[in-house]
């Protein structure tokens, strides 16, 4: 069981170092749209269902030393965000107008073909998210295809 696991993950890594290496081929200015998959999730006022801009956002990655996505952003009204690929789940830390949550990630990930000049990216699908439930009320799954960010993931609904 574990040469299987090890052999899916060699695999992962593969196809993310394909992708990565694609893009660069015959005609390197032929490619300019964005690969990146990300999750989009947008503020919600629970109760109204209104979208809002939290007075501050903060969104740290899964390392604890990585640098955040978000510092302290104001006006934001959606966040865009990475899924890692090589696993099945990751948490990100939300600090929203002061209060921390973690939010957890599950979901599956597949290599999806943008174009012969674009190379791979890497598409999930989102099976679920659970809040520790400080400011975030309810996180709710709009669009479980989580491909190039054009389209709202998830409503993140956010306490008074």
């Amino acid at each position: 069981m574990a040469i299987k696991q090890i052999l899916l993950y060699l695999a992962r890594v593969l196809l993310i170092l394909a992708a990565a290496f694609l893009p660069h081929g015959c005609t390197p200015e032929s490619c300019y749209e964005n690969i990146v998959s990300g999750i989009k999730g947008g503020f919600y006022q629970t109760g109204t269902g209104l979208k809002i801009s939290p007075d501050s956002v903060s969104l740290f990655g899964p390392g604890i030393d990585s640098p955040p996505l978000y510092s302290k952003a104001t006006g934001l009204k959606e966040v865009v965000f990475p899924l890692n690929p090589a696993e099945p789940a990751c948490s990100y830390i939300f600090t929203i107008n002061g209060i921390r949550d973690t939010v957890t990630f599950t979901y599956t990930s597949f290599p999806h073909l943008i174009s012969r000049e674009c190379g791979y990216s890497m598409f999930h699908t989102l099976n679920s998210c659970i809040s520790t439930g400080n400011i975030i009320d309810t996180i709710i799954i709009i669009n479980r295809t989580i491909a190039i960010p054009y389209e709202e993931n998830i409503r993140i609904f956010l306490e008074d």
